[in-house]
């Protein structure tokens, strides 16, 4: 199962750390605690649509970025894991010839 949630994570903190920034400085800047911060880039928290505008200014990056690498993860999560659903083809068993 794909978790919107952990993607989401996963790119912030990429973002984040691509700046060059702490979790204290986004925090202060966003306003928001960064242990709950922390809990979001590890992905075991949500976030509102509300303190993900804070975190995309904090971070200097427009919202529709963030949506479209997170869309983009989900994409190639989504191809995996059909991938490893499908199940292989299995070989017909010989059948000996007449001779």
């Amino acid at each position: 199962m794909v978790l919107f949630r952990r993607l989401l994570g996963e790119v912030l903190r990429t973002q984040r750390m691509r700046r060059g920034l702490t979790l204290r400085e986004v925090s202060a800047e966003a306003r928001v605690s960064l242990g709950y911060i922390s809990e979001i880039e590890r992905g075991q928290k949500e976030a509102s649509s509300e303190l993900l505008a804070s975190l995309c200014n904090a971070l200097d990056m427009p919202l529709s970025d963030v949506l479209r690498e997170v869309s983009d993860a989900v994409a190639v999560q989504e191809r995996t894991l059909e991938i490893a659903a499908t199940p292989m083809p299995v070989p017909a068993p010989a059948v000996p010839s007449a001779a």
